[in-house]
C-alpha cells in the first residue's frame, strides 16, 4: 500500500510503502513520518498543512478514523491540518 506526500516548494515526493490492515491510520503515519524526517526541517516556520485525499476509501471525507488520526497527528505537531477532497474516481 503506497501513500505520499508531495512538496510543492521543493518539487520533491516522500512515498511510504507498507502493509497495513487500516488505511487510514496508515496514510496518515506517512504523513508523521515525512513530517518527522523532513517537512518540520524544510518547513519550521510551517502552522498549516494542506492535505488532498480522494472522497472514497479509508481518507475519504465521511471516515472518522481519518478525521480522529489526523486530528491526533495536529495535536501532536501543533499544525492546523486542512483537507481538501477530490470528487471521486478523480485519481484513477
Amino acid at each position: 500500500m503506497p501513500y505520499g506526500v508531495y512538496d510543492l516548494r521543493y518539487h520533491e515526493a516522500w512515498v511510504s510503502v507498507g502493509i497495513s490492515s487500516d488505511t487510514a491510520e496508515f496514510a496518515v503515519a506517512a504523513i508523521r513520518c515525512w513530517w518527522k524526517r523532513l517537512g518540520r526541517r524544510r518547513h519550521p516556520k510551517a502552522k498549516r498543512l494542506l492535505v488532498t485525499a480522494d472522497s472514497g476509501g479509508s481518507n475519504g471525507s465521511r471516515n472518522r478514523l481519518w478525521k480522529v488520526t489526523l486530528q491526533k497527528l495536529s495535536n501532536q505537531t501543533g499544525l492546523e491540518i486542512e483537507v481538501c477532497h477530490f470528487p471521486p474516481g478523480t485519481s484513477k
